[in-house]
């Protein structure tokens, strides 16, 4: 057993079952970039305040991600480009349990994402169930999509005690491009999300605030886009990816 997974054990667990209302599907969204070692030190400070997920004894677990888009990435390019009211379309997969969604990611306004999903066994979107589904809740003609990006992770997952609050904790990230083959590994980098129902408090913003981590913005379909694909132009991206590759760079010193 690794220090990470170690660490894991610290935490109280709480089930799939238990978690069901917790969703936060119409949530706000808030995103840090870290390192491995950070994560450590954030996961000691957290145990007493917040729950693990677990699920068939696992703690910290595999997620595998396609994000679709049209042929000239309009998707990403509003994205990157700041527009509101975005969105995006992707097939999850939860390894560890075998389930796969397709889900139709919203922002808007006002800074709420609103996820709206539905279990698939497949990406293909051809079949009367996913097209209904897709005509209620994305702006897009579906025949103009394909997958554009690939993703996988190891998520934890951590739920406050007014369960009103998730905190995932992203690593061993890794893109393919499905349009241009590339791919990237993101070494010891974590991507830390707290999400909330509305302005709730929330413990995490406090330990994070003392372990000098910052929100930063990290789109793993744009930025994940914009490490394998040179085509799109992503001068918006360029300081978040300075960033990225900085905090890269000194973890392999």
């Amino acid at each position: 057993m690794n220090d990470l997974e170690q660490l894991t054990t610290l935490f109280r667990p709480i089930t799939l079952e238990e978690m069901k209302s917790v969703k936060l599907m119409n949530r706000i969204d808030t995103k840090f970039v870290t390192t491995i070692d950070m994560l450590k030190r954030l996961l000691v400070m957290a145990k007493d305040d917040y729950r693990m997920q677990q699920t068939d004894g696992e703690r910290n677990l595999e997620y595998h991600t396609t994000y679709f888009d049209t042929p000239d990435l309009n998707m990403f390019r509003v994205h990157q480009c700041g527009h509101t009211n975005r969105q995006k379309l992707r097939f999850r997969t939860y390894v560890s349990s075998n389930l796969q969604f397709m889900e139709v990611k919203t922002k808007n306004n006002h800074g709420r994402t609103k996820k709206k999903r539905m279990a698939v066994g497949d990406m293909m979107l051809d079949d009367e169930a996913k097209l209904a589904f897709l005509s209620t809740h994305l702006h897009y003609e579906p025949q103009e999509l394909a997958p554009a990006l690939t993703n996988r992770f190891r998520r934890i997952t951590l739920v406050n005690a007014a369960m009103t609050e998730r905190l995932t904790l992203d690593s061993g990230l890794w893109f393919h491009n499905e349009r241009t083959g590339q791919e990237r590994a993101m070494g010891e980098l974590v991507v830390v999300e707290v999400k909330r129902d509305g302005l709730c408090p929330s413990p995490a913003f406090d330990m994070l605030r003392e372990l000098r981590i910052h929100p930063h913005g990290f789109s793993k379909y744009c930025m994940g886009t914009a490490l394998t694909n040179p085509e799109p132009a992503s001068n918006r991206l360029k300081p978040k990816l300075r960033d990225v590759e900085k905090i890269i760079h000194e973890t392999l010193l």
